[in-house]
């Protein structure tokens, strides 16, 4: 959903319908803000595996005597 604003007013459209016009190109910018934001970052998935072989990593240097740093 996209809506255009126009540089002049238009005699037929009522406060109410400009009202929705904005809220509506609001809503429409803060989806696609919003999408673009989660499309750049890792699922939560991501994070959990990269912890877990972190965590595995460093469980192997300790059981080996070597300090993890």
């Amino acid at each position: 959903m996209t809506a255009l604003t126009a540089s002049h007013a238009v005699v037929r459209t009522t406060g109410f319908e400009r009202m929705l016009l904005t809220t509506a190109a609001g809503l429409d910018r803060f989806v696609a803000t919003r999408l673009e934001r989660r499309g750049t970052t890792e699922g939560p998935r991501a994070a959990q595996t990269a912890a877990g072989e972190i965590r595995s990593d460093a469980l192997a240097m300790g059981a080996v005597g070597m300090l993890p740093r």
